[in-house]
């Protein structure tokens, strides 16, 4: 079983050796510079730790057992080979509360393709069921006060901003509790020819 300590952090990007039974991905949409700096600001203005740890991004996949590493990384790729670029616009924030402490960037655009990319990567070696249906997002807030999210929501929104998706991160969670990246997949290319990212 695995057990998470974050998310996909760019603190561990090297690669790892091939993964052992019962490790755990996580597949995202990494925001690109300089709007990932400035949202990194935003959520650190807003009290929350993990910003110094958590680079913004969409999570496409959360944490997720991969009992079968090579069947897991065929499976990304394919869907990566399949999947057209598309462009993200993000609008105005939204809030998860009260079922969770997270307030967010809405994909006003770009919504829709997640969705699709989520719902075929869920499949064969990573089906399984999830606890809330999936709503792709990139959270400026979680688990910080009332008063954080408060100012997070009321700062945030009239934000607006977009970017070009042409890849997603492929991350394996290892025994150290940290993520690392095993392949940068990038959007129609050969699978049999994966990228990794260089950050």
């Amino acid at each position: 079983m695995c057990v998470s300590t974050g998310h996909p952090s760019r603190l561990a990007t090297a690669l790892s050796q091939p993964g052992l039974s019962g490790s755990c991905v996580g597949i995202t949409i990494s925001i690109p510079e300089p709007l990932a700096s400035s949202l990194k600001a935003w959520r650190a203005s807003f009290g929350d730790p993990m910003a110094a740890v958590v680079p913004p991004h969409i999570t496409l996949i959360t944490t997720t057992p991969a009992h079968d590493w090579a069947a897991t990384i065929e499976h990304v790729r394919a869907v990566a080979q399949e999947q057209r670029p598309f462009e993200v616009r993000l609008r105005s924030t939204g809030s998860f509360r009260p079922a969770s402490p997270v307030v967010f960037l809405k994909l006003v655009q770009g919504f829709d393709e997640c969705v699709e990319l989520h719902s075929r990567l869920q499949k064969g070696p990573l089906e399984r069921d999830l606890e809330f249906p999936f709503h792709p997002h990139v959270t400026v807030a979680h688990d910080v006060s009332d008063a954080g999210m408060d100012a997070a929501v009321e700062e945030l929104n009239g934000f607006e901003a977009a970017f070009d998706v042409g890849s997603m991160g492929l991350y394996e969670h290892v025994p150290s509790g940290l993520w690392k990246l095993r392949e940068e997949l990038h959007f129609g290319e050969d699978a049999d020819r994966p990228q990794t990212a260089s950050y």
